[in-house]
């Protein structure tokens, strides 16, 4: 019931999200406060940030033991393009100092979530803020979109499963170029190389509780694999 009443809300922002457009198109208000807290408290240096749109969002609202145990720093934002995800980029990451940032982005962008689809835009942005994030001494981890093949809330979108293959292939090279990792939670949470299995999810589209202890299996033998990168050098 609440996945439900997240996607509502979520469809209902996609619907009159244009009257509040110019006031915080980005909602950059939506982590103010707690940015701040991390910044003035006592917490010592934030270690990740995971930053991405609502399956970024619901992970941590499911798993929130998850992310203390393992300092992460939830900073997802229900029904975000990558663009969106882009301008809050310095107030929810670059501010925050942290040791990694993990991005999780595109699948809204495919959704047509804030217009037509542009594969090249939407590299576009994931480039900048993977570049700003380095140029700020972050290391950066990319992961792929999740399967899917519709948007229950735009079932027109067209080609879902290949706009998604060909974005993801895009990022894996982006992320061999740069000498990055490239988190691929794609082949761990599909059986048809198309949709998710049908287990992990309860619309197609998000995780749910248990496509949410894929996801951090994945995730964490990534951060292993740093951790160890770092220790040896």
């Amino acid at each position: 019931m609440k996945r439900i009443i997240l996607v509502a809300i979520m469809f209902w922002n996609l619907i009159f999200g244009n009257a509040i457009e110019p006031e915080d198109w980005a909602n950059k208000a939506r982590y103010a406060q707690a940015n701040q807290e991390l910044l003035t408290g006592n917490n010592g240096p934030v270690n990740i940030v995971m930053m991405g749109n609502s399956i970024t969002e619901y992970w941590e609202e499911l798993h929130p033991q998850f992310f203390k145990e393992n300092g992460l720093v939830g900073r997802g934002i229900s029904g975000q393009v990558s663009s969106q995800m882009l301008a809050r980029f310095r107030q929810d990451v670059l501010n925050l100092k942290p040791r990694i940032v993990v991005i999780n982005c595109g699948t809204n962008d495919i959704a047509e979530n804030n217009g037509p689809y542009n594969e090249d835009i939407t590299m576009d942005n994931i480039m900048s803020m993977t570049e700003l994030a380095i140029h700020h001494g972050i290391q950066v981890v990319l992961s792929s979109v999740l399967p899917t093949d519709s948007y229950c809330w735009n079932p027109e979108v067209a080609d879902v499963v290949g706009k998604i293959h060909r974005l993801n292939n895009r990022i894996s090279a982006y992320c061999d170029s740069r000498h990055l990792p490239y988190l691929d939670y794609y082949p761990s949470m599909t059986s048809n190389d198309a949709s998710m299995i049908a287990s992990y999810t309860d619309d197609g589209v998000h995780p749910n509780s248990a496509g949410y202890d894929v996801l951090e299996v994945k995730l964490l033998e990534m951060l292993g694999k740093i951790s160890q990168y770092y220790n040896n050098q």
